[in-house]
């Protein structure tokens, strides 16, 4: 589909596969799955703004990644689903590829520092209780949020610069519902061995760069719950760090399969189906996940909708 041999100003996303039955049902499914995730994490955000109770870091950073959670899936499932509905490719410009690949990339390394300080945080909470307050203060918390935030989107400038400073003279068909960097690579004519080998050491440096504070972190975690002389003692320590484990495992492992490999260019629908585990379901989860079994959570939601429901009678 490419006429001459200079790169490409528009490409075309293939998409999903099969029928427009299976089209349709796939556009309801993952509809379904993203107004979840929307309505979902914007109740956190909510609820922890509107709440003194959680005036607290940890609920400060849950609400922050909400906000990343809405944000990275807004960035990529509204395309997704637009192409869903439309017979054919789907069109999308050069400069929305470049814009699309950047948000997802740096909304991504975004959430994975705030993954790592939020475990560190879950750290002295429990290990350190009496320091707690001194050390998880108002400004470090800023600060923590800030870094990670500015953090994200400046390691990827370089990443998504070298990306689209290839040629693609291949073709401008993308072999997914998105612009995935792997199958972009796949379409240049360029020798991209060495861009890959760079993409890999950042992908190991982000992932791990976060999954090693928190390994550390629940090690000495585990180790002070288990010297915790209750039973009852033990589940309520570690209460308050099972959805933040829950969440870490879940979305360092999808990840882990997705972008810590050598080879960028892995088979398509390995890459489709990782993208769809970190895109569509694992924000889908993480609202549950993170609020069901929490109490103090369950208790503000039920007053804020108790004073809601008295607002809409007077």
């Amino acid at each position: 589909m490419l006429a001459n041999h200079s790169s490409a100003t528009e490409f075309y996303l293939l998409g999903f596969p099969g029928s427009k039955e299976l089209h349709r049902l796939l556009f309801a499914t993952f509809f379904f799955f993203y107004s979840v995730t929307l309505m979902g994490n914007t109740v956190i955000i909510v609820i922890v703004c509107v709440d003194k109770r959680l005036r607290s870091p940890m609920y400060f950073f849950l609400g922050h990644l909400s906000a990343l959670e809405i944000l990275v899936t807004t960035v990529i499932v509204p395309v997704m689903l637009w192409g869903l509905l439309l017979p054919g490719m789907q069109t999308i410009s050069l400069a929305a590829c470049v814009t699309q690949l950047f948000l997802y990339l740096s909304l991504g390394t975004t959430e994975f520092a705030l993954l790592g300080a939020m475990a560190v945080d879950r750290y002295v909470a429990v290990c350190n209780p009496l320091r707690y307050n001194i050390i998880m203060n108002s400004c470090t918390c800023i600060w923590v949020v800030v870094v990670s935030w500015v953090f994200g989107f400046l390691f990827e400038i370089w990443p998504v610069y070298a990306t689209f400073q290839l040629t693609f003279c291949k073709s401008n068909v993308v072999n997914n519902f998105f612009c995935d960097r792997g199958q972009l690579l796949k379409l240049s004519c360029n020798n991209t061995v060495f861009i890959e080998f760079i993409l890999f050491l950042m992908a190991v440096f982000v992932l791990f760069g976060s999954l090693i504070p928190t390994i550390i972190s629940y090690t000495y975690i585990i180790s002070t719950i288990l010297r915790i002389p209750s039973a009852s003692g033990q589940r309520k320590a570690f209460s308050t760090c099972a959805s933040h484990f829950t969440c870490v495992v879940i979305g360092y492992g999808t990840c882990l399969f997705l972008y810590v490999k050598p080879k960028q260019t892995q088979a398509a629908n390995y890459n489709r189906v990782a993208s769809l585990m970190v895109l569509v379901v694992t924000p889908f989860l993480n609202p549950f996940i993170f609020t069901l079994r929490n109490d103090k959570f369950m208790e503000a939601f039920r007053d804020v909708m108790k004073r809601c429901c008295q607002l809409l009678k007077d």
